[in-house]
């Protein structure tokens, strides 16, 4: 099979087109034309490998301490499933648990699986890979509603006394968590995929 590389082309970054190598703007845009970086599977990677580090924390450390007449309860991101489910929130816990829990380590996974599979082994259907990177792009903007819910939270219920709420070290962690996948998945450069060999 004929890749752009073999045949001394380079898609524009901006609109897509081929363009030939020797070329440093597009011919159709005149966006600067970026070659595949030597390191992009390497940077994407070392992002990975922090978000990985981030998520742990992110999980295990408090999300939300709530303070209701003088007592202090923390909870977890899994504590506030768990709470919400045993109070009939049934939805809402199912929508925190797939978007903090299912989503994340699904686009971690994702990511790592395009990283190995270009570095050592190539695609059996690049279709599916190009898809699935697609999808990781696509869910990466709403990975973020675990620390918006605890803000806006935050931000309603403060009692003084009788009730309030405070963020926990675990948003912090979540957030770096969210850049730093958000940044793998955007240093993944896609053509890659068709780059590689089966």
């Amino acid at each position: 099979m004929q890749t752009a590389k073999k045949q001394q082309l380079c898609q524009c970054p901006v609109c897509l087109t081929l363009n030939a190598i020797p070329e440093e703007y597009c011919e159709q845009c005149h966006a600067h034309l970026v070659d595949i970086s030597p390191l992009a599977i390497q940077k994407t990677m070392a992002l990975l490998l922090t978000s990985y580090l981030l998520f742990i924390p992110a999980n295990f450390l408090p999300m939300m301490t709530t303070t209701l007449l003088g007592v202090k309860t923390s909870s977890t991101i899994l504590g506030g499933v768990f709470l919400l489910w045993q109070h009939g929130s049934y939805l809402v816990a199912g929508i925190v648990f797939l978007a903090s829990i299912v989503i994340p380590i699904g686009k971690l996974l994702t990511l790592t699986w395009l990283c190995y599979e270009v570095r050592y082994r190539g695609f059996t259907s690049k279709k599916v890979a190009q898809r699935s990177y697609q999808i990781v792009e696509l869910i990466g903007k709403w990975s973020m509603i675990d620390v918006y819910v605890v803000l806006i939270l935050v931000a309603l219920v403060s009692m003084g006394a009788i009730i309030n709420i405070e963020a926990g070290i675990a948003t912090l962690a979540f957030s770096g968590f969210v850049v730093t996948s958000m940044l793998a998945a955007s240093t993944f450069d896609s053509r890659l995929i068709w780059q590689s060999e089966l």
